[in-house]
């Protein structure tokens, strides 16, 4: 039996490690997307695959390690796997992916000759760019888990295979170096966590820790009265015409919850969901409200069960195209806090913005022709909560990248960005005003191609409690748009707004507090 303190200190630095990793890969890496913007995570996973540590990065990308070592291990036998072996993997379908730009790399943790544990980053690798998304097979290259090294070598030919398919491998090669470095320094610190405490201490700890994650989820969702709880929504996207019907029924018994949803039958667009993308969701979404406090570990997912028919949209076969599946993965949030919203009032938020708005560019270079591939996601309003208003113009729930500063956009792209700007009056009104939009002009300098995906252009966020809804989002560009894509020729422009978000509460207690406030300052004065 380990002791709580000594279990406290090796989860410090358990976290520690999975931090300094992200770290380790950020400051390393080449692209943009990673350097600026910081669209990668980093985990360490016990022996059979199950998350001891996961650094707060992107929620989402937990669906993208959830099953790559077991099907690691499925495709290359413990006995064969050597010291400095590092796996390489992105497909949805074959691989435990998520969709194909989130490229993982996981290499084992060995330790008085045995392995202990995995390390294991994924970097987003924004390059699969003016392609279609029918079927997974317009999206990219598909990677199963294979070995990128070897005993510490290097596999060359696996590496060209890569960069042969890829649209800018200069960029490719050095993110992924970044990221060898950063799984390195994380076998290494874990090691020395062995060497330390002795390797028992630190793997009993590390069950204990998902025990402990255990327990504060079974007692988050005690807390929340049992019932069936049900809520519904409507999903739109440019890649589709009209709107999607989505559902999600909960059921709280004791200190467990099933979630089930219906939604429609997988489509010909890039906007599906794999069962992995599913279970980050909603394991993501249950912790935000149970208690934010609980262990990022595979503890907190013991208390929770899931289930969506095969085929749909929310949990789909292949060969379904999963490239947009963050959008969608943001609405099964809306989902999940509506339905629980009578139960629980004060632990949710109105709807926030709803998707993730996604803007790629893919042209040449003016000077020496070379090819560009920039990708950005683009923040929106956050949901009013019971006590405070939304937050303007940020990321949520699934996604947690930065804003790439304008002046390293128009460095290294030919882009002039002609607007930015949070949108008023797009938070819904409420006692507490839901979080503002933001726009975003930019104008090509050289010619080049341009997608746009995102949602809320028809259905607004909703409120809670009385709160109005916010603002829609909305598409506009210089050139005609067909599904959200089109051709730029130089001095053309297209102009994004992301979605507002919810208000919480009836509007005119906000007034009624707003003059008792002024009145309070006036007898003051007087006084």
């Amino acid at each position: 039996m380990i002791d709580p303190i000594t279990v406290e200190v090796i989860g410090s630095a358990l976290f520690s490690i999975v931090e300094e990793m992200g770290e380790a890969l950020i400051r390393a890496s080449y692209s943009t997307n990673i350097k600026e913007r910081r669209d990668c995570s980093t985990a360490l996973f016990d022996t059979g695959g199950k998350t001891l540590c996961q650094a707060e990065h992107i929620p989402v990308h937990l669906g993208s390690f959830l099953d790559l070592i077991p099907h690691i291990i499925k495709r290359h036998p413990i006995a064969d796997i050597q010291a400095g072996d590092v796996f390489c993997g992105n497909d949805a379908y074959e691989g435990g992916g998520t969709h194909l730009p989130d490229i993982v790399l996981a290499e084992p943790v060995f330790f008085d000759g045995a392995i202990i544990a995995w390390a294991v980053n994924l970097a987003h690798h924004a390059d699969f760019a003016d392609r279609g998304h029918a079927h997974i097979y317009q999206e990219g290259l598909r990677i199963p888990p294979i070995r990128l090294y070897r005993a510490g070598v290097l596999q060359q030919d696996i590496q060209a295979l890569i960069l042969l398919n890829c649209q800018v491998p200069r960029e490719r090669i050095s993110d992924f170096r970044a990221q060898m470095a950063a799984n390195r320094l994380g076998v290494q610190r874990l090691q020395g966590l062995c060497m330390k405490y002795g390797r028992e201490t630190v793997l009993g700890a590390g069950a204990a820790l998902q025990d402990y994650a255990e327990r504060k989820m079974r007692a988050g969702i005690a807390a929340i009265p049992d019932g069936t709880y049900r809520f519904a929504d409507r999903y739109d996207c440019p890649e589709i015409d009209g709107e999607l019907d989505l559902s999600c029924e909960i059921a709280v018994m004791g200190d467990s919850m099933h979630l089930h949803f219906e939604a429609p039958t997988q489509v010909r667009a890039g906007l599906n969901m794999t069962m992995t993308a599913l279970l980050s969701t909603v394991y993501y979404a249950v912790k935000a409200i149970a208690d934010p406090t609980i262990l990022p570990n595979a503890g907190l997912a013991r208390p929770l069960t899931v289930s969506a028919p095969s085929g749909t949209i929310v949990n789909c076969t292949h060969p379904a195209a999963v490239n947009g599946r963050l959008s969608l993965c943001q609405r099964v949030v809306d989902l999940i806090f509506g339905a629980l919203a009578p139960a629980v009032p004060d632990k949710v938020t109105a709807a926030s913005n709803g998707a993730c708005f996604s803007i790629t560019f893919a042209g040449r270079q003016p000077g020496d022709n070379a090819l560009w591939v920039y990708l950005e996601t683009i923040g929106g309003g956050s949901g009013a909560r019971f006590n405070k208003d939304g937050l303007d113009g940020v990321h949520v729930h699934m996604t947690n990248t930065s804003n790439l500063p304008v002046e390293a956009l128009e460095i290294e792209y030919p882009l002039t960005l002609m607007r930015y700007e949070l949108v008023a009056g797009s938070g819904g009104g409420g006692q507490y005003r839901g979080g503002m939009a933001i726009r975003r002009v930019y104008r090509a300098d050289h010619d080049c191609h341009v997608r746009v995906d995102g949602a809320r252009i028809l259905n607004p966020p909703w409120g809670l409690n009385g709160g109005r809804p916010g603002g829609k989002a909305s598409i506009a560009a210089s050139v005609p748009l067909n599904h959200g894509a089109a051709m730029l020729r130089a001095g053309d422009w297209i102009a994004v707004v992301t979605g507002g978000s919810g208000g919480y509460g009836d509007p005119a207690l906000r007034d009624a507090e707003a003059a008792e406030a002024d009145r309070r300052e006036g007898r003051l004065a007087a006084d």
